[in-house]
């Protein structure tokens, strides 16, 4: 397969516009969105929709939040992700498949018909994790761009991934909320380095490689008008491309900041082998094994009895 998209290279990186569409075909009668929201979407590569779940919702989806890091204190899974410095939970990985609650919700059809929409097809979920960043020690996530380590470690071929991200606490501007450079996905940074096998078990920690120049990352945000923060209440979701750069602050105040992130996959961008000639990262990073679409699902998160796949 021809790779569109060259990275970790020696040398001085380039950057080049995308090849791939952003929306894929689809207008306000194939979904959930209307033209604004689409078109909002287009030009600044994410989708910010407030209060998206009730706050009756919400109290569900915090208890099963606080549940889930209860489940994994002591957990020694490859998916339980522990900061560098401490034992402190930074990520719990593959929830769609370990966590009856979460692989519920990732059906939900309030999301999954978005991402269908934008992506202009079935999809299916190619990586979930919850994201914990507690106060006062709450660690950062550099600038980057996921499908240029979804391209290189795991063989994602082309640009028709969306990222989710449901907001379990509230998110403001000082408690390490999500940065995101407006426009910066339509156009491609090449990152510097050799990727390593098994790059994945420092990555999750403190990425180092896969990660854009300080010349690059300035000349998006000059070239996109600066950066935009994911701030608002509890119970909102950001959907934002694939390629968009983004990264977060530690978080250093009191308040907590925590999301459940579901990546949605086209059903025809399924992944190949990756382009950086390494080792496919595991399952519960990239999901390649027994791939079917989602059929999205209406019920009541605050019940017990949800719908199963």
């Amino acid at each position: 397969m021809v790779d569109l998209y060259p990275s970790r290279i020696n040398g001085y990186p380039e950057i080049f516009e995308r090849k791939d569409p952003v929306i894929h075909s689809s207008t306000p009668e194939d979904g959930p969105l209307n033209q604004d929201q689409l078109t909002s979407y287009e030009e600044n590569g994410y989708l910010f929709l407030p209060t998206l779940f009730s706050e009756q919702e919400v109290k569900t989806l915090q208890a099963e939040l606080h549940r889930n890091m209860d489940d994994n204190k002591q957990s020694d899974q490859s998916y339980v992700v522990r900061e560098s410095q401490s034992n402190d939970i930074r990520s719990v990985f593959d929830v769609h498949h370990n966590d009856e609650f979460f692989q519920n919700l990732s059906a939900h059809e309030r999301i999954v018909r978005i991402a269908e929409q934008l992506l202009g097809s079935q999809v299916y979920i190619n990586q979930s994790r919850i994201n914990f960043k507690p106060g006062f020690k709450g660690k950062d996530f550099y600038w980057h761009s996921d499908f240029e380590t979804w391209h290189m470690e795991d063989g994602m071929p082309n640009m028709r991934a969306v990222s989710c991200s449901i907001i379990l606490t509230d998110n403001y501007h000082y408690n390490g909320p999500l940065l995101l450079i407006p426009g910066s996905h339509r156009w491609y940074v090449q990152c510097v380095g050799k990727t390593p096998d098994n790059h994945f078990e420092q990555s999750l920690k403190m990425q180092n490689i896969g990660v854009p120049d300080h010349d690059s990352i300035n000349w998006l945000m000059q070239k996109g008008g600066g950066i935009d923060s994911a701030t608002g209440p509890a119970g909102s979701v950001l959907f934002f491309e694939s390629n968009t750069m983004h990264g977060s602050n530690s978080n250093i105040s009191p308040m907590p900041r925590s999301n459940v992130f579901f990546v949605f996959n086209s059903i025809d961008n399924q992944l190949v082998e990756p382009f950086a000639n390494t080792s496919p990262r595991p399952e519960f990073i990239a999901n390649r094994k027994d791939i079917k679409p989602i059929q999205a699902k209406s019920f009541d998160l605050t019940k017990k009895q949800y719908a199963l796949f």
